[in-house]
């Protein structure tokens, strides 16, 4: 069978619209359940008042996301893609449930049980966090940059989706007994029917779409190994003609290492952008403001304005005259984002609520811009296997940045008496 014929080429454009609503909704699965927890903070908070659950949570997540994303980004060119984020998916969703299964074995009660046992969950989370996002950015970076910026702006919605359910359960329950439980209860339940239909969606529909069909043999005629699982499930069961009679270095791609070395400063762009977004969203949002005129629903309000303007940011470079492609500029915007740590922390002690809702938002927005900028431009120029390689590189310093800053949001409580 060979993929440059007729055929194969008319599958480019089939079904990309349904190619880029799945990928928005595999991206929104892939944090759906952590942003649940994240989310809920005010019932985490009430429960566990000692343990300050919203940085002890996102610390015992980000080195399970890293080491697990880090060790398969390794041994990507040797991974079964479609194994791997079967089993995040899966993951998550057997996760979700145990928080349910959690609070109803503990009645709800709190104690250093239960929350080692939240812990072990979050922990959970952080392992399937590890298999997805690096990868599906793998699996999308060689096919259209689109599918990249759905996928990103899944994530994002995924924040924002948690933080109205959030909003409408507190003003449901507020008044009644129980009420910040119940809210939770119902938040993982729906997470945990988000996560089976992410499970349907990975295994059964997005490999037999066309034009993913089209992008994954491409992929496997240029040498790569991680999409024959995918092909096969799609009806593939040979590879495509790769040409290698023709031209013997058509199969040759450049190592890890050499991807690194070409794209430094992309890795160290998404590194700092969370290691400056996690350094102050959600621990400092959630536990350093102060105390305002919203009372409980302030913390709330911060983290959902970040989430709203984190996804608005994530559709921003669909303009094109707004994507920022420099790649000096890129790190210019990425090094002048550090001006938040000072903004924040005087707005936190001498500003009102106004401003510090816009310095939230202004937070989510760069965030979410800037990533889609470097996911989406870094993959051009090279072949489907170095393309998956790279987005799993990328993703790993990602990760790294989260668990960076996650450490330094801990610096706000310096001279606080904790």
């Amino acid at each position: 069978m060979s993929f440059r014929t007729a055929n194969w080429q008319a599958m480019e454009k089939q079904g990309k619209f349904t190619a880029l609503f799945i990928s928005w909704l595999l991206g929104n699965g892939s944090l759906f359940s952590w942003n649940s927890m994240l989310t809920i903070e005010d019932y985490y908070a009430n429960l566990f008042p000692k343990y300050h659950p919203t940085r002890v949570l996102t610390l015992v997540y980000q080195p399970f996301a890293l080491v697990t994303t880090a060790v398969l980004a390794y041994h990507e060119a040797k991974t079964n893609t479609r194994l791997r984020n079967l089993a995040g998916y899966i993951l998550f969703f057997v996760s979700s449930l145990a928080l349910v299964v959690l609070d109803v074995a503990t009645s709800g009660k709190g104690g250093i049980g239960a929350f080692i046992g939240v812990c072990i969950v979050s922990a959970a989370f952080g392992t399937a966090d590890g298999h997805v996002q690096g990868g599906m950015v793998g699996d999308l970076s060689l096919m259209s940059p689109e599918f990249i910026q759905s996928f990103m702006a899944g994530l994002a919605a995924s924040g924002t989706l948690t933080s109205a359910l959030r909003l409408i359960t507190k003003a449901a329950f507020d008044g009644s007994q129980d009420g910040l439980r119940k809210g939770a209860t119902l938040f993982f339940a729906v997470s945990a029917f988000f996560e089976l239909l992410c499970v349907f969606l990975y295994a059964f529909v997005f490999p037999k779409l066309p034009i993913v069909k089209y992008y994954r043999a491409k992929a496997a005629s240029e040498g790569s190994r991680t999409v024959a699982a995918d092909l096969a499930a799609a009806g593939i069961e040979a590879l495509p003609d790769t040409g290698t009679e023709e031209d013997p270095k058509r199969l040759e791609r450049l190592s890890n290492k050499q991807l690194l070395a070409q794209n430094i400063d992309y890795a160290i762009d998404i590194y700092l952008i969370y290691v400056l977004t996690l350094s102050i969203f959600p621990g400092f949002l959630s536990e350093d403001t102060g105390s305002h005129n919203l009372g409980s629903w302030y913390a709330l309000v911060l983290i959902a304005m970040y989430n709203v303007w984190d996804l608005i940011g994530r559709y921003v470079p669909l303009i094109k005259c707004l994507k920022l492609t420099s790649r000096k500029g890129l790190m210019a915007a990425t090094l002048a984002r550090f001006l938040f740590i000072p903004a924040f922390y005087f707005t936190s002690k001498y500003g009102a609520e106004g401003w510090m809702i816009m310095l939230t938002s202004v937070l989510g927005l760069t965030n979410g811009y800037l990533t889609v900028c470097v996911l989406t431009d870094a993959p051009n120029g090279y072949k489907g296997p170095e393309q998956n390689a790279l987005g799993n590189l990328l993703v790993a310093f990602l990760i790294a940045g989260l668990f960076s800053g996650v450490a330094l949001d801990w610096l706000w409580l310096i001279g606080k008496g904790w």
